[in-house]
């Protein structure tokens, strides 16, 4: 047993972060998904909605120890807002609730005056696109009549984007992507990810959304380089704020930003290779 507990510390340490907890986290969450998107769908569009809104949260909170104090309540509004928003009118209703948001919230800034504004308005900016807005994505994924499929086939590319870039990076990573950013993600990882996730996107377009493989190639591929663009940048987020974690609610991942970095940049990549495939099958091209 003191073995079993010595190895498990071990790949705790190489990997900097707890595995089993991350696991049981990891599964919990796809059961919720699969749950809400199997029963009905805007159950799913109502989860993405709170995610949003925990994730400004934690985004709030993480801002504080720069001196940035947002709105906490008129984010979660416009959260909320654009959630719906993306749920009843599609991506248009996704852009024009951001576009209305964010003079909103810059109105906000006035009544303190000149002083920061500009720090202030960026950082309403910055937290507005890369939480709710992005997130928005994950609606729009799920919201067409094979909603169903098209997110259960994002859920396998995601997967495999992190599974095998996990283990690749832990067994023979050696030479690092970004030290000063994520020391922990290497090369190594990335080609393990860019592999696997290739070939299941290739499967995943042909057996879930029976479209051709070579598309599913080119999507996993896109996949992996927007994921973990995502990863990376919220790293940075972190290391200029100097925390380690956005927050702590998920055991074995820290705070739901830290969980859903990937996804935030990955939902759009894949919504957007979903529409293109769409119009090229109505056009007649595929």
């Amino acid at each position: 047993m003191s073995d079993l507990h010595a190895i498990n510390d071990a790949i705790n340490k190489r990997a900097g972060r707890k595995l089993l907890p991350s696991i049981g986290v990891s599964v919990t969450l796809f059961a919720i998904v699969w749950f809400s998107l199997s029963y009905y769908r805007v159950i799913f569009a109502g989860i993405v909605g709170l995610a949003m809104v925990l994730g400004v949260r934690e985004m709030v909170n993480a801002l504080k120890s720069a001196d940035i104090n947002l709105s906490f309540p008129a984010l979660s509004i416009a959260s909320v807002g654009m959630a719906s928003a993306a749920w009843f009118a599609g991506v248009n209703g996704l852009a024009v609730a951001t576009a209305i948001a964010f003079p909103w919230l810059l109105a906000l800034l006035l009544p303190k005056g000149p002083e920061h504004f500009i720090r202030n308005a960026s950082a309403y900016a910055l937290t507005l696109i890369y939480i709710p807005f992005l997130a928005g994505f994950l609606i729009l994924l799920a919201r067409p009549h094979n909603g169903f499929e098209r997110m259960m086939t994002f859920v396998v590319l995601i997967a495999c984007n992190d599974t095998f870039a996990y283990f690749t990076g832990l067994a023979i990573g050696k030479h690092t992507m970004a030290p000063k950013i994520s020391p922990k993600k290497t090369w190594e990882g990335f080609a393990g990810s860019l592999v696997f996730t290739t070939f299941a996107g290739a499967l995943a377009f042909h057996f879930i959304l029976d479209a051709q493989i070579w598309i599913g190639a080119l999507a996993g591929l896109a996949v992996v380089i927007s994921g973990t663009s995502g990863d990376l940048i919220e790293s940075a987020i972190k290391r200029d704020l100097a925390i380690k974690d956005m927050g702590d609610l998920l055991p074995g991942h820290g705070g739901v930003l830290d969980r859903i970095d990937s996804i935030l940049y990955a939902a759009p990549t894949l919504w957007l290779a979903l529409e293109l495939v769409r119009r090229a099958q109505d056009s007649g091209l595929l």
